[in-house]
């Protein structure tokens, strides 16, 4: 039996665990019958030409872990940004860790998607927002269908979030092969505030498969920071669905650092429904051996005087490849449009790879939009000059690429996290540069 079948033939089981009466009941039923007609993705599929499921999909996945395995925060302690005061929600191979996290319903609803999908008090807001956003697409479908676990932030009218929101999913090898499906539904209201850092990690060389989806709103004025920090082991893939609906006047920004892993594949949805919004979508990816690490985003322009911002930079080594296949889509109505996209790229290695595809589809006639893309080498005229002033090849080099890097860094508004991803940088290059972008 394929996993195609696996997941199929499971979804009666899992209804069975599961109350059938909840408000999302009939939207699984439906989700789990898209599935089964789309299946997984294939190289067919224009969307994923250049990404290849194969190596992934081969493993016989255990879809319900059979038993549980306790942490210590001593066990996972490096993986959180503890240098800060945060609300934490975590997950040990799918399930909630309640001696890890840190939650609250004082005046913000920080907790998880089960409650929020089996209480009464949360029906309403479920039923206006679950499910909303993401995309009819076979692996969002699939999610749906099982989707059960994962956070669920609610953040008021007028409420500003004084510490940010660590959401950690952790797999501890208990299976020798692990799919989960974790699903994130995050509401800001009028004129909040909140920041959000997500991590999904393997804490084992077995094969493990995330296929994560995660729906924000942002709504009149709110501010949503969200920042990705993917830096798994080379025996784990993540497949992240991420769609963002913003609307008037609002502003929202997702930053995406891919460094490790086998598989990763970052789908990130815009819509922009209102005027004044203001999108951000930054990436950084460093990766060797045969990585593999592909970005396709959308941004949507629905109404005038919105803007969006697109900047991924990708450094490449050894075998590893890289896809980034931006859109950026504006309405006939959409006038007075400023849409930035950017992919630079540099590759390390001869057998290295980047594929990438820009676009832009503009139907109003006043706006301003811009794409491009650059692939190439470090430049050796910069090389010789940092030689020449003593700096030793392998600093120079680092330097040069984090100077590369540095502004999608200077647009992240924690510096804690600024730091993490400085020292997560400096190890991916092997060197210790003794200071902080």
């Amino acid at each position: 039996m394929d996993l195609k079948d696996k997941l199929v033939s499971s979804f009666m089981a899992f209804e069975n665990m599961v109350d059938i009466d909840a408000p999302v009941h009939d939207v699984r039923s439906e989700a789990i019958r898209v599935f089964e007609n789309k299946g997984f993705p294939t190289k067919r599929d224009e969307a994923w030409k250049y990404t290849s499921l194969n190596s992934v999909l081969k493993h016989d996945y255990s879809v319900f872990p059979k038993k549980e395995n306790e942490l210590e925060h001593r066990d996972i302690k490096k993986y959180f940004i503890h240098d800060i005061d945060s609300y934490k929600i975590v997950f040990i191979d799918g399930k909630y860790a309640s001696h890890l996290s840190q939650t609250t319903h004082d005046g913000i609803d920080v907790c998880l998607m089960s409650a929020a999908l089996s209480k009464p008090k949360y029906r309403i807001l479920i039923e206006n927002y679950f499910n909303k956003a993401a995309t009819k697409d076979s692996l969002s479908s699939l999610n749906t269908a099982f989707s059960q676990e994962g956070a669920y932030i609610h953040i008021p009218k007028n409420k500003i979030v004084e510490k940010p929101i660590q959401i950690l999913h952790f797999s501890t090898g208990n299976e020798s092969a692990l799919m989960l499906q974790p699903r994130n539904l995050i509401v800001v209201d009028e004129n909040a505030h909140v920041q959000i850092i997500e991590r999904h990690q393997s804490l084992t060389d077995n094969p493990v498969l995330t296929n994560s989806v995660t729906e924000i709103f942002a709504n009149k004025r709110a501010i949503v920071d969200y920042y990705k920090i993917q830096n798994d082991k080379k025996s784990a893939s993540l497949i992240d669905n991420t769609f963002v609906k913003q609307k008037r006047e609002s502003h929202a920004s997702v930053h995406t650092f891919s460094f490790g892993g086998k598989l990763t594949r970052n789908n990130l949805n815009f819509y922009q429904e209102g005027e004044r919004i203001d999108s951000t979508l930054n990436g950084v990816t460093i990766i060797g051996d045969k990585q593999h690490v592909d970005h396709n985003t959308l941004v949507h322009h629905i109404e005038p005087n919105c803007e969006s911002h697109q900047d991924y930079k990708g450094i490449f080594s050894d075998k590893s490849t890289g896809v980034f296949n931006g859109k950026v889509y504006v309405n006939k109505e959409a006038q007075k449009t400023n849409a930035f996209q950017s992919n630079n790229n540099i590759l390390l290695s001869d057998q290295a790879s980047i594929n990438t595809k820009p676009q832009l589809e503009i139907f109003a006639d006043d706006v301003k939009c811009s794409h491009g893309c650059t692939i190439g080498q470090l430049d050796e005229s910069a090389m010789f000059y940092m030689r020449s002033r003593g700096i030793p090849e392998k600093e120079a080099k680092a330097l040069l690429m984090f100077a590369f890097s540095n502004n999608v860094l200077n647009s992240v508004k924690i510096p804690e996290i600024k730091k993490r991803i400085t020292k997560i940088i400096a190890n991916k290059l092997g060197v210790n540069l003794g200071f902080d972008l």
